[in-house]
């Protein structure tokens, strides 16, 4: 608004005695208002310029004020109320006053009046009157307007700190709720973007996580478009972090960095920064014991913002926090991983992968169970391979490795899904069909998978021959245990053996 378009509060003149009008004493008109003003009422720091401006207007030709609240931790000027049109050199005339003694006079600059606003011995921000009488003005009411003012950007400083400390704590409590839970790495990558987009309540929030050399291997943000998204993860995929100014400049230091002009500092073609279009960022860098992590970039493309220290001392706790989850996720993922890995080498072959006897005696339990509930079948084949030992004497156990590792690959193209194979031992393997078979289905599987077995093997670049052997028991006919059905397949096996190969079923 421009000065004098609000709020003229004079009043009319007050008549003595005799009929004589006496004109209102305006510097004390202007401390009762603010007196009363304040009692009643919690001001933002407008409120009360817009209150005085029109009394500076009559008093000193008030033509623009400017109320900037100083950050204590930084040093740094912002802006907080204003009337009138603003100078291109306020924050310099504005900044003079820091130069001057404390308790001393008010800085005079031509037209222009710097009064330092201190309260409990602290400077919380500076008043900067523009007029062509600033000299009227008298030191009581500079010092009592100058106290109000203060007054009111200590309560409201007081306020944003109440509720940066409520937000920050709830920010990073329900990171660390939902992170402690998250069961691999790029579950709680994207739960720490999430987060840091929600905590400086940015438009944007990316991160990327590093390998042990330094390579981006994951890429991951909010706020932004699939293909802004596989565009970035296609620049940086199997880049080195390194690489990145940004990186460079808040992971050497392993402190956060705050940028409110995104065009005053270098950052990578393709990076972060410039695949979003963000005009002012933080660049959180994820560093743990054991080495860099990550980094997560918060920012908005639709103009610039001046971070403050709240900013800096959140963006440090994300980052701390952010790292943790991150640890922990690693570990619980690769506990998994190990957990996995055991669970595979408790069930499967080593050398052919293959499911092993423990593991198909467990399905052909359930299988068992089921068709008995059913009314349908299951078939078990058990194999032994043909000429596997001259293999082994002639060629040697590297190739009769290798034998059987291609044995398992033939079996499992000539099986169909759900049906299992597995590896007993030795030569030796089994074939657990579900799905109901009945005879001539059990034998026409033991069939292809003889004459699949005829066809010549490559090992070491020369042919190969074997042949199988193959007993097949059905439940319920030929045995309802599993146990049962083990001996009569063995059983027959051994039969189709003695005659030279083939198929034999159980019974038959």
């Amino acid at each position: 608004m421009s000065v004098g378009s609000e709020m003229h509060t004079a009043g009319p003149g007050v008549t003595e005695a005799g009929g004589e009008t006496m004109t209102p004493d305006r510097q004390g008109l202007i401390l009762a208002e603010l007196v009363a003003f304040m009692t009643k009422d919690t001001p933002s720091v407008q409120h009360v310029l817009d209150l005085t401006a029109p009394h500076l207007e009559e008093i000193a030709g008030l033509t623009a004020a400017t109320v900037f609240e100083l950050d204590s931790e930084t040093g740094q000027m912002t802006v907080s109320a204003q009337v009138g049109e603003p100078g291109k050199r306020d924050r310099l005339v504005a900044g003079k006053v820091f130069r001057a003694p404390a308790g001393g006079k008010p800085v005079v600059n031509g037209e222009q009046m710097a009064i330092r606003l201190r309260i409990g011995g602290q400077t919380v921000g500076i008043l900067l009157l523009t007029g062509t009488a600033l000299g009227e003005l008298q030191l009581d009411t500079i010092s009592t307007m100058a106290l109000h003012f203060a007054t009111t950007l200590q309560g409201l400083a007081a306020e944003k700190q109440r509720q940066f400390v409520a937000h920050s704590s709830a920010t990073i409590r329900e990171l660390f709720e939902q992170g402690m839970t998250a069961g691999d790495v790029r579950t709680a990558a994207e739960l720490l973007a999430r987060s840091c987009a929600t905590a400086f309540r940015t438009e944007h929030a990316a991160m990327h996580l590093i390998d042990g050399d330094g390579l981006i291997r994951y890429v991951h943000g909010v706020g932004f478009s699939d293909d802004i998204h596989r565009e970035m993860t296609a620049n940086l995929l199997g880049k080195a972090a390194s690489d990145s100014p940004v990186w460079r400049g808040s992971a050497d230091r392993g402190e956060p960095m705050l940028v409110a002009d995104a065009t005053a500092v270098k950052v990578r073609a393709g990076g972060l920064a410039q695949t979003l279009g963000v005009k002012s960022f933080i660049a959180m860098p994820l560093m743990s014991a054991q080495g860099p992590v990550g980094m997560v970039m918060c920012g908005d493309s639709s103009g610039m913002r001046d971070w403050s220290a709240q900013d800096r001392i959140l963006a440090q706790q994300l980052a701390v926090e952010g790292t943790l989850i991150m640890d922990s996720a690693r570990m619980r993922q690769a506990a998994e991983v190990h957990m996995n890995e055991l669970t595979k080498q408790a069930f499967h072959d080593s050398l052919t992968g293959l499911p092993n006897r423990k593991l198909l005696l467990d399905r052909a339990e359930t299988a068992v169970e089921i068709a008995g509930a059913t009314g349908t079948r299951v078939a078990l084949l058990l194999l032994d391979l043909n000429g596997f030992k001259q293999v082994n004497d002639t060629v040697g156990h590297h190739a009769g490795d290798v034998l059987l590792q291609l044995v398992g690959k033939r079996l499992q193209g000539v099986v169909r899904r759900p049906d299992l194979v597995a590896r007993l031992g030795g030569d030796e393997f089994s074939v657990l069909l579900t799905g109901s078979p009945d005879e001539k289905a059990a034998i026409d599987v033991g069939d292809r998978i003889c004459e699949r077995l005829r066809e010549p093997f490559d090992i070491e670049g020369s042919p190969v021959r074997i042949g199988a052997s193959i007993g097949v028991a059905i439940f319920p006919e030929h045995g309802t245990e599993v146990a049962e059905l083990m001996r009569e397949a063995d059983a027959y096996m051994y039969q189709a053996k003695r005659g030279g190969g083939g198929v034999r079923l159980a019974g038959s």
